[in-house]
Protein backbone atom coordinates (compact mmCIF):
# COMPACT_ATOMS: atom_id res chain seq x y z
CA UNK A 1 0.00 0.00 0.00
CA UNK A 2 1.37 3.26 -1.02
CA UNK A 3 0.31 6.75 0.10
CA UNK A 4 1.40 10.29 -1.50
CA UNK A 5 2.57 12.95 1.22
CA UNK A 6 2.12 16.58 1.78
CA UNK A 7 6.13 16.55 0.86
CA UNK A 8 5.18 15.22 -2.63
CA UNK A 9 6.74 12.03 -2.51
CA UNK A 10 5.49 8.63 -2.68
CA UNK A 11 6.45 6.32 0.10
CA UNK A 12 6.30 2.94 1.08
CA UNK A 13 3.96 2.70 4.18
CA UNK A 14 4.90 1.38 7.46
CA UNK A 15 4.17 -2.11 8.94
CA UNK A 16 4.48 -3.40 12.11
CA UNK A 17 7.76 -5.23 10.79
CA UNK A 18 9.41 -2.33 10.07
CA UNK A 19 8.99 -0.61 13.63
CA UNK A 20 10.83 -3.47 15.48
CA UNK A 21 13.28 -3.87 13.23
CA UNK A 22 16.43 -5.91 13.33
CA UNK A 23 18.98 -6.26 16.33
CA UNK A 24 21.97 -6.62 14.13
CA UNK A 25 24.92 -4.71 15.82
CA UNK A 26 25.72 -1.44 13.87
CA UNK A 27 29.62 -1.54 12.46
CA UNK A 28 31.53 1.69 14.28
CA UNK A 29 35.21 2.50 13.94
CA UNK A 30 36.89 2.52 17.17
CA UNK A 31 33.97 0.02 17.90
CA UNK A 32 32.08 2.96 19.32
CA UNK A 33 28.48 3.23 18.69
CA UNK A 34 27.83 5.40 15.03
CA UNK A 35 25.20 8.17 17.43
CA UNK A 36 28.96 8.40 19.76
CA UNK A 37 31.56 8.11 16.83
CA UNK A 38 29.69 10.49 14.65
CA UNK A 39 29.68 13.57 17.52
CA UNK A 40 33.22 12.77 18.19
CA UNK A 41 34.55 13.07 14.82
CA UNK A 42 32.54 16.51 14.05
CA UNK A 43 32.28 18.35 17.45
CA UNK A 44 28.88 18.41 16.94
CA UNK A 45 25.37 16.73 17.29
CA UNK A 46 22.94 17.23 14.73
CA UNK A 47 19.45 16.78 16.15
CA UNK A 48 15.96 16.03 14.99
CA UNK A 49 13.16 17.14 17.16
CA UNK A 50 9.82 14.75 16.57
CA UNK A 51 6.86 17.03 18.24
CA UNK A 52 8.09 20.53 19.03
CA UNK A 53 4.90 22.42 20.54
CA UNK A 54 4.28 21.92 24.29
CA UNK A 55 6.89 19.70 25.97
CA UNK A 56 7.96 19.19 22.95
CA UNK A 57 8.84 23.34 22.37
CA UNK A 58 10.33 23.20 26.05
CA UNK A 59 12.72 19.70 24.93
CA UNK A 60 13.45 21.45 22.01
CA UNK A 61 15.11 24.87 23.55
CA UNK A 62 16.87 23.07 26.09
CA UNK A 63 18.70 20.46 24.08
CA UNK A 64 19.74 23.32 21.81
CA UNK A 65 21.06 25.30 24.64
CA UNK A 66 23.87 22.59 24.64
CA UNK A 67 27.01 24.62 22.31
CA UNK A 68 27.45 20.83 20.60
CA UNK A 69 23.96 20.71 19.01
CA UNK A 70 23.02 21.85 15.63
CA UNK A 71 19.57 21.58 15.36
CA UNK A 72 18.90 19.82 12.08
CA UNK A 73 15.36 18.92 11.26
CA UNK A 74 11.75 19.55 13.42
CA UNK A 75 8.53 17.48 12.70
CA UNK A 76 5.33 18.61 13.85
CA UNK A 77 1.91 17.44 12.39
CA UNK A 78 0.67 20.91 13.78
CA UNK A 79 2.00 22.90 10.84
CA UNK A 80 1.31 26.23 13.94
CA UNK A 81 4.16 24.67 15.86
CA UNK A 82 6.06 23.80 13.62
CA UNK A 83 6.54 27.32 12.27
CA UNK A 84 6.94 28.62 15.75
CA UNK A 85 9.89 26.18 15.93
CA UNK A 86 11.14 26.90 12.45
CA UNK A 87 11.47 30.94 13.52
CA UNK A 88 13.98 29.69 16.42
CA UNK A 89 15.91 27.18 14.46
CA UNK A 90 15.30 28.70 10.33
CA UNK A 91 18.54 26.63 9.33
CA UNK A 92 16.61 23.13 9.99
CA UNK A 93 14.24 21.41 7.61
CA UNK A 94 10.86 21.40 8.44
CA UNK A 95 8.62 17.84 7.83
CA UNK A 96 5.10 16.69 9.03
CA UNK A 97 5.57 13.14 8.79
CA UNK A 98 8.65 11.05 10.75
CA UNK A 99 8.87 8.74 8.73
CA UNK A 100 9.97 11.09 5.77
CA UNK A 101 12.44 13.07 7.68
CA UNK A 102 13.69 9.48 8.53
CA UNK A 103 14.13 9.20 4.40
CA UNK A 104 15.33 12.53 3.71
CA UNK A 105 17.79 12.82 6.46
CA UNK A 106 19.06 9.53 8.34
CA UNK A 107 22.35 10.14 6.99
CA UNK A 108 22.31 13.75 8.16
CA UNK A 109 20.89 13.73 11.94
CA UNK A 110 22.80 11.97 14.75
CA UNK A 111 20.20 12.04 17.44
CA UNK A 112 16.78 12.11 17.47
CA UNK A 113 14.63 13.80 20.47
CA UNK A 114 10.87 12.00 20.89
CA UNK A 115 8.15 14.79 22.22
CA UNK A 116 5.25 13.87 20.87
CA UNK A 117 1.88 12.08 22.75
CA UNK A 118 2.90 8.61 24.04
CA UNK A 119 0.82 6.58 21.20
CA UNK A 120 3.67 7.61 19.14
CA UNK A 121 7.15 7.39 21.25
CA UNK A 122 7.14 3.73 20.87
CA UNK A 123 6.93 3.85 16.75
CA UNK A 124 9.06 6.84 16.32
CA UNK A 125 12.09 5.89 19.09
CA UNK A 126 11.97 2.36 16.92
CA UNK A 127 12.59 3.96 13.96
CA UNK A 128 14.97 5.95 14.94
CA UNK A 129 16.64 2.96 16.99
CA UNK A 130 16.91 0.62 13.98
CA UNK A 131 18.70 3.56 12.28
CA UNK A 132 21.46 3.43 14.41
CA UNK A 133 20.27 6.99 16.43
CA UNK A 134 20.68 7.93 19.66
CA UNK A 135 17.34 8.41 21.25
CA UNK A 136 15.93 10.99 24.25
CA UNK A 137 12.31 10.31 24.48
CA UNK A 138 9.91 11.53 26.79
CA UNK A 139 8.25 9.61 29.47
CA UNK A 140 6.87 7.37 29.86
CA UNK A 141 9.05 5.52 27.44
CA UNK A 142 6.10 4.26 25.23
CA UNK A 143 2.49 2.82 25.83
CA UNK A 144 2.65 -1.04 26.36
CA UNK A 145 5.02 -3.06 27.82
CA UNK A 146 6.22 -5.08 24.65
CA UNK A 147 7.36 -1.57 22.93
CA UNK A 148 9.33 -0.48 26.10
CA UNK A 149 11.06 -3.63 26.08
CA UNK A 150 11.34 -4.24 22.75
CA UNK A 151 12.92 -0.09 22.51
CA UNK A 152 15.45 -1.57 25.57
CA UNK A 153 16.83 -4.43 23.94
CA UNK A 154 17.26 -2.97 20.51
CA UNK A 155 18.88 0.15 22.24
CA UNK A 156 21.46 -2.31 24.23
CA UNK A 157 22.13 -4.93 21.19
CA UNK A 158 22.95 -1.73 18.95
CA UNK A 159 25.34 0.09 21.49
CA UNK A 160 22.90 3.68 21.36
CA UNK A 161 23.06 6.11 23.58
CA UNK A 162 19.53 6.35 24.84
CA UNK A 163 17.56 9.16 27.29
CA UNK A 164 13.90 9.00 28.89
CA UNK A 165 12.84 12.46 29.16
CA UNK A 166 12.37 12.74 33.58
CA UNK A 167 14.07 15.64 33.83
CA UNK A 168 14.03 15.24 37.51
CA UNK A 169 16.09 12.59 37.74
CA UNK A 170 18.70 14.84 37.78
CA UNK A 171 17.47 17.04 40.02
CA UNK A 172 19.56 17.38 43.50
CA UNK A 173 16.50 16.98 45.70
CA UNK A 174 16.17 13.28 44.14
CA UNK A 175 19.08 12.42 43.58
CA UNK A 176 19.90 13.46 47.65
CA UNK A 177 16.61 11.68 48.46
CA UNK A 178 18.24 8.08 46.49
CA UNK A 179 21.64 8.42 48.85
CA UNK A 180 19.69 8.98 51.86
CA UNK A 181 17.36 5.65 51.60
CA UNK A 182 20.28 4.09 49.87
CA UNK A 183 22.18 4.75 53.07
CA UNK A 184 19.82 3.06 55.70
CA UNK A 185 18.95 6.07 56.97
CA UNK A 186 14.66 4.30 57.78
CA UNK A 187 16.41 1.12 57.36
CA UNK A 188 14.99 -1.33 54.99
CA UNK A 189 11.81 -0.32 53.21
CA UNK A 190 8.35 -2.03 53.28
CA UNK A 191 6.01 0.22 51.41
CA UNK A 192 5.46 3.11 49.54
CA UNK A 193 3.01 5.85 49.33
CA UNK A 194 2.77 7.48 46.16
CA UNK A 195 0.31 10.04 44.68
CA UNK A 196 -1.13 12.92 42.43
CA UNK A 197 -4.61 14.93 42.65
CA UNK A 198 -4.48 15.12 39.16
CA UNK A 199 -7.13 13.42 37.48
CA UNK A 200 -6.39 12.49 34.03
CA UNK A 201 -9.45 10.61 32.87
CA UNK A 202 -12.71 10.88 31.78
CA UNK A 203 -15.99 8.94 33.13
CA UNK A 204 -18.68 10.37 30.83
CA UNK A 205 -19.57 8.69 27.61
CA UNK A 206 -17.40 8.82 24.50
CA UNK A 207 -17.51 11.82 22.27
CA UNK A 208 -20.33 11.67 19.03
CA UNK A 209 -20.10 13.25 15.90
CA UNK A 210 -17.12 14.91 14.43
CA UNK A 211 -15.48 18.27 14.00
CA UNK A 212 -14.41 20.19 11.22
CA UNK A 213 -10.53 19.45 11.71
CA UNK A 214 -8.16 22.98 12.01
CA UNK A 215 -6.22 23.26 8.80
CA UNK A 216 -2.85 23.77 10.77
CA UNK A 217 -3.66 20.12 11.85
CA UNK A 218 -2.70 17.13 9.70
CA UNK A 219 -5.20 14.62 11.85
CA UNK A 220 -4.59 11.31 10.04
CA UNK A 221 -0.56 11.63 10.96
CA UNK A 222 -1.80 12.94 14.36
CA UNK A 223 -3.24 9.22 15.23
CA UNK A 224 -0.42 7.24 13.56
CA UNK A 225 -0.64 4.07 14.80
CA UNK A 226 -3.12 4.01 16.86
CA UNK A 227 -6.94 3.24 15.93
CA UNK A 228 -8.74 5.75 13.44
CA UNK A 229 -11.38 7.86 14.79
CA UNK A 230 -13.03 11.43 13.99
CA UNK A 231 -11.50 14.33 14.96
CA UNK A 232 -13.10 16.12 18.18
CA UNK A 233 -12.69 19.45 18.63
CA UNK A 234 -10.67 20.12 22.81
CA UNK A 235 -11.28 16.27 23.23
CA UNK A 236 -7.86 14.98 21.67
CA UNK A 237 -5.20 17.51 20.02
CA UNK A 238 -3.55 19.54 21.81
CA UNK A 239 -3.47 18.59 25.85
CA UNK A 240 -6.33 16.55 26.54
CA UNK A 241 -5.10 13.20 25.16
CA UNK A 242 -3.89 11.72 28.39
CA UNK A 243 -7.41 10.63 29.15
CA UNK A 244 -7.95 8.86 26.12
CA UNK A 245 -6.95 4.71 25.81
CA UNK A 246 -5.45 5.07 22.59
CA UNK A 247 -3.07 8.06 23.26
CA UNK A 248 -2.24 8.21 26.93
CA UNK A 249 -1.90 6.71 30.30
CA UNK A 250 -3.85 8.76 32.28
CA UNK A 251 -2.70 10.24 35.66
CA UNK A 252 -0.66 6.95 36.27
CA UNK A 253 1.22 7.30 33.08
CA UNK A 254 1.77 11.09 32.77
CA UNK A 255 2.74 11.86 36.93
CA UNK A 256 3.30 8.47 38.11
CA UNK A 257 6.90 8.09 36.00
CA UNK A 258 8.02 11.33 37.72
CA UNK A 259 7.11 10.11 41.47
CA UNK A 260 7.83 6.55 41.08
CA UNK A 261 11.34 7.45 39.24
CA UNK A 262 13.04 7.77 43.15
CA UNK A 263 11.30 5.00 45.01
CA UNK A 264 12.58 3.03 41.56
CA UNK A 265 15.87 4.51 41.29
CA UNK A 266 16.34 4.04 45.47
CA UNK A 267 15.11 0.70 45.94
CA UNK A 268 16.12 -0.97 42.70
CA UNK A 269 13.06 -3.22 42.48
CA UNK A 270 12.68 -5.32 39.55
CA UNK A 271 9.19 -5.45 38.06
CA UNK A 272 6.46 -6.28 40.06
CA UNK A 273 4.80 -9.86 40.62
CA UNK A 274 1.72 -8.79 41.27
CA UNK A 275 -0.80 -5.35 40.30
CA UNK A 276 -4.45 -4.63 41.97
CA UNK A 277 -6.30 -1.52 41.16
CA UNK A 278 -9.32 -0.05 42.44
CA UNK A 279 -11.39 2.43 39.81
CA UNK A 280 -14.51 2.16 37.97
CA UNK A 281 -15.22 -0.32 35.46
CA UNK A 282 -13.44 0.39 32.10
CA UNK A 283 -15.47 2.58 29.34
CA UNK A 284 -13.82 0.96 26.86
CA UNK A 285 -12.65 4.47 25.93
CA UNK A 286 -11.12 6.77 28.75
CA UNK A 287 -8.99 6.19 32.05
CA UNK A 288 -11.20 6.47 35.53
CA UNK A 289 -10.65 9.85 36.81
CA UNK A 290 -9.70 7.88 40.17
CA UNK A 291 -7.55 5.68 40.74
CA UNK A 292 -5.63 3.27 43.51
CA UNK A 293 -3.17 0.69 41.89
CA UNK A 294 -1.58 -1.57 44.66
CA UNK A 295 2.23 -3.47 43.54
CA UNK A 296 3.98 -6.02 45.03
CA UNK A 297 8.00 -6.41 44.27
CA UNK A 298 10.32 -9.12 44.99
CA UNK A 299 12.43 -7.53 48.14
CA UNK A 300 16.43 -6.12 47.44
CA UNK A 301 18.99 -4.92 49.47
CA UNK A 302 17.20 -1.82 50.43
CA UNK A 303 13.90 -3.34 51.55
CA UNK A 304 12.08 -6.14 53.49
CA UNK A 305 11.54 -10.01 52.04
CA UNK A 306 8.90 -7.98 49.69
CA UNK A 307 7.94 -4.12 49.46
CA UNK A 308 4.56 -3.21 48.61
CA UNK A 309 3.65 0.11 46.42
CA UNK A 310 0.69 1.97 46.67
CA UNK A 311 -0.32 4.87 43.83
CA UNK A 312 -3.43 7.12 44.16
CA UNK A 313 -4.52 9.79 41.55
CA UNK A 314 -7.48 11.90 41.04
CA UNK A 315 -9.17 14.57 43.66
CA UNK A 316 -9.04 13.16 47.32
CA UNK A 317 -5.53 11.28 46.42
CA UNK A 318 -4.13 9.98 48.67
CA UNK A 319 -6.66 10.04 51.20
CA UNK A 320 -6.09 9.06 55.06
CA UNK A 321 -3.21 5.78 55.58
CA UNK A 322 -1.70 6.18 59.48
CA UNK A 323 1.42 5.75 57.35
CA UNK A 324 0.67 8.98 55.53
CA UNK A 325 0.45 11.40 59.23
CA UNK A 326 2.40 13.87 59.75
CA UNK A 327 3.94 15.79 63.10
CA UNK A 328 2.23 19.14 64.17
CA UNK A 329 -1.09 18.72 62.10
CA UNK A 330 0.68 18.99 58.81
CA UNK A 331 -0.63 17.98 55.65
CA UNK A 332 0.39 16.55 52.92
CA UNK A 333 2.44 17.64 50.17
CA UNK A 334 -0.05 17.70 46.50
CA UNK A 335 2.34 15.13 45.40
CA UNK A 336 4.82 13.37 46.10
CA UNK A 337 5.87 9.24 47.84
CA UNK A 338 6.26 8.65 51.36
CA UNK A 339 8.62 5.76 52.01
CA UNK A 340 8.10 3.55 55.14
CA UNK A 341 11.25 1.44 56.67
CA UNK A 342 12.26 -0.32 59.64
CA UNK A 343 13.68 2.98 61.77
CA UNK A 344 11.35 5.90 60.31
CA UNK A 345 9.37 7.44 57.61
CA UNK A 346 10.88 9.79 54.82
CA UNK A 347 8.52 12.15 52.79
CA UNK A 348 9.69 13.21 49.46
CA UNK A 349 7.29 16.23 47.92
CA UNK A 350 6.94 16.42 44.50
CA UNK A 351 9.59 19.51 43.72
CA UNK A 352 11.25 20.01 46.70
CA UNK A 353 13.68 18.00 49.30
CA UNK A 354 12.87 14.85 51.28
CA UNK A 355 11.88 15.10 55.08
CA UNK A 356 12.49 12.50 57.65
CA UNK A 357 10.13 11.31 60.23
CA UNK A 358 10.62 9.31 63.35
CA UNK A 359 8.69 8.32 66.17
CA UNK A 360 5.85 10.98 65.06
CA UNK A 361 8.51 14.20 64.71
CA UNK A 362 10.60 15.63 61.98
CA UNK A 363 14.46 14.85 62.47
CA UNK A 364 17.50 17.15 60.67
CA UNK A 365 18.54 15.56 57.51
CA UNK A 366 21.96 16.11 56.47
CA UNK A 367 21.88 16.55 52.59
CA UNK A 368 24.90 15.35 50.87
CA UNK A 369 26.29 17.81 48.52
CA UNK A 370 25.78 17.36 44.76
CA UNK A 371 26.28 18.92 41.82
CA UNK A 372 23.57 20.36 39.64
CA UNK A 373 22.99 17.96 36.49
CA UNK A 374 21.44 19.22 33.12
CA UNK A 375 19.17 16.28 32.24
CA UNK A 376 19.40 17.33 28.92
CA UNK A 377 22.87 17.98 28.79
CA UNK A 378 23.91 14.78 29.98
CA UNK A 379 22.03 12.67 27.21
CA UNK A 380 24.42 15.47 24.19
CA UNK A 381 27.52 14.72 26.76
CA UNK A 382 26.79 10.94 26.45
CA UNK A 383 26.39 11.20 22.50
CA UNK A 384 29.82 12.99 22.74
CA UNK A 385 31.55 10.24 24.24
CA UNK A 386 31.77 12.70 27.98
CA UNK A 387 30.44 10.43 30.53
CA UNK A 388 26.78 8.17 30.63
CA UNK A 389 23.52 9.02 30.44
CA UNK A 390 21.37 8.66 33.53
CA UNK A 391 18.09 7.47 32.57
CA UNK A 392 18.81 4.76 29.44
CA UNK A 393 15.95 2.53 27.98
CA UNK A 394 17.80 -0.55 30.22
CA UNK A 395 16.60 1.73 33.27
CA UNK A 396 13.76 3.93 31.47
CA UNK A 397 12.13 0.38 30.14
CA UNK A 398 11.64 -1.09 33.70
CA UNK A 399 9.83 1.78 35.06
CA UNK A 400 7.46 2.53 32.21
CA UNK A 401 6.38 -1.37 32.79
CA UNK A 402 5.78 -0.32 36.20
CA UNK A 403 3.03 2.66 35.56
CA UNK A 404 2.13 1.10 32.08
CA UNK A 405 1.48 -2.46 33.76
CA UNK A 406 -1.04 -0.50 37.12
CA UNK A 407 -2.45 1.43 33.79
CA UNK A 408 -3.02 -2.31 32.31
CA UNK A 409 -4.52 -2.99 35.53
CA UNK A 410 -7.11 -0.50 36.10
CA UNK A 411 -9.00 -2.59 32.82
CA UNK A 412 -9.47 -5.29 35.60
CA UNK A 413 -10.83 -3.51 38.82
CA UNK A 414 -10.58 -5.90 41.69
CA UNK A 415 -8.77 -8.52 40.53
CA UNK A 416 -5.19 -8.93 41.07
CA UNK A 417 -3.02 -9.78 37.74
CA UNK A 418 0.10 -11.91 38.34
CA UNK A 419 3.02 -10.91 36.21
CA UNK A 420 5.28 -13.61 34.98
CA UNK A 421 8.61 -11.06 35.18
CA UNK A 422 10.90 -12.59 32.55
CA UNK A 423 8.26 -12.95 29.69
CA UNK A 424 6.53 -10.04 30.77
CA UNK A 425 2.76 -11.51 30.66
CA UNK A 426 0.09 -12.02 33.10
CA UNK A 427 -1.07 -15.35 34.13
CA UNK A 428 -4.49 -13.58 33.51
CA UNK A 429 -4.38 -14.36 29.52
CA UNK A 430 -7.58 -11.96 29.21
CA UNK A 431 -5.31 -9.34 30.29
CA UNK A 432 -2.42 -9.92 27.95
CA UNK A 433 -4.09 -8.11 24.83
CA UNK A 434 -3.20 -4.79 27.12
CA UNK A 435 0.88 -5.51 26.61
CA UNK A 436 0.76 -5.08 22.76
CA UNK A 437 -0.87 -3.81 19.94
CA UNK A 438 -0.92 -4.07 16.47
CA UNK A 439 0.30 -0.71 14.47
CA UNK A 440 -2.48 1.16 12.31
CA UNK A 441 -0.91 1.56 8.67
CA UNK A 442 -1.42 5.13 8.23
Amino acid sequence: MTRTGKEGKCYNMMKRRQFIGSAAALTAAAFLPSSVWAGIKRGKIRTAHIGVGGQGASDLDSIASHPAVEVAALCDVDATRLAAASKKHPGALTFSDYRVLFDKMGRKIDAVIVSTPDHTHGPASLLALDMGKAVYCQKPLTRHVAEARRMSRMAGEKGLVTQMGIQIHSFKEYRSAVQLIQSGIIGKVSRVHAWSPKSWGYDGPPPEGSDPVPGDLDWNLWQGTAPERPYKKEIYHPVQWRRILDYGGGALGDMGAHIFDTPYMALAPDRPDTILAHCREPNGFAHPEKNRVTYTFPGTRYTTESLTCMWYDGEGAPGEDPDLELPQGDKLPEQGAMFVGEKGRFLLPHWDFARLIVEGNYEKLDFPDLEEQDHYHQFIDACLGKGTSSTPFSYAAKLSEVVLLGVAATHFPGTTLHLNREEGTFREEQANSLLDTGYRSF
